[in-house]
């Protein structure tokens, strides 16, 4: 299986309609840290076969960045002809699931592929409410995130900031089941970059890592919102080498106060910087 090193740390995740076998093929090779081919919203319902025969026939053969598949909603008729067709692929690196509500859902799905990671997208209220429990559901799922434009649809949300609640319930859920900080849902203007960034900022604040992104031109504003600057760059090297000498809780010249989660915190960050 062409899988992700346990030393890279996604920050970007570039979807791709699974019916235009062309515009997966640029996206490969767009600077992505992951590319995920989507057989669910982005392919109308006459082109879900053909998206499913594409993306197997991707499959065959190694790729050069990992490729997640988002299939269709396990609720509907084309789950399980996609798990059918995708699960065994050599070059797969991970499923996504849509629409996940409940724990079970990512249990069974886990049972029918065995070895291949799993991804559970939670888009509705439900979801959002069982989140820990679909996040522990099953050592298999490695991931968890938020489609947003669902959600914002089920929540009736106008304002972006009515999605805080939920987006900081994802990320504790996320890491209290061990998991990695989930990223962000796409920003779906691609075209107001500007914007864009700002999102991402909030979105780090929020304590989210990195961004789905729905074109290549997204890819560089999500790595400069999200990979650390020379300032923190900086400071977490100051604490690790204070560390290094005086091993506890200390205070730095500058004023910074020096304890075992701050040194955490540095390690993370200097692991983005190597990253990069």
């Amino acid at each position: 299986m062409n899988g992700e090193s346990s030393a890279a740390i996604p920050i970007t995740w570039l979807y791709v309609p699974g019916d235009r076998p062309e515009v997966v093929a640029k996206a490969l090779v767009s600077g992505a840290d992951v590319v995920v081919v989507d057989l669910e919203d982005a392919v109308a319902d006459d082109r879900k076969a053909y998206a499913r025969a594409a993306t197997a026939e991707l499959l065959r053969e190694p790729t050069p960045t990992p490729v997640h598949v988002r299939i269709n909603a396990l609720d509907g008729p084309d789950a399980a002809a996609d798990l059918d067709a995708l699960a065994a692929s050599p070059a797969l690196s991970g499923l996504r699931l849509p629409k996940i509500t409940s724990p079970m859902q990512v249990v069974r799905t886990a049972e029918s592929t065995s070895r291949v990671p799993l991804y559970a997208l939670l888009e509705s209220a439900l979801a959002v409410e069982y989140a820990y429990a679909i996040a522990t559901a099953h050592p298999v799922l490695r991931g968890i995130a938020l489609g947003e434009a669902d959600l914002r649809a089920d929540l009736g949300v106008r304002e972006d900031a009515g999605l805080d609640w939920s987006r900081s319930r994802i990320v504790l859920a996320a890491r209290a089941a061990g998991l990695a900080p989930p990223p962000q849902s796409v920003h779906p203007d691609v075209r107001d970059l500007a914007s864009l960034a700002d999102s991402c900022a909030r979105g780090r604040a929020l304590g989210f890592l990195g961004r789905a992104a729905i074109h290549p031109r997204q890819l560089p504003v999500i790595e400069a919102a999200y990979l650390p600057t020379g300032k923190e760059i900086e400071t977490a090297e100051s604490v690790i080498e204070a560390a290094a000498v005086r091993p506890g809780a200390q205070a730095l010249p500058d004023g910074l106060f020096v304890d075992a989660a701050v040194v955490a915190a540095a390690r993370r960050t200097l692991s983005l910087a190597r990253r990069a």
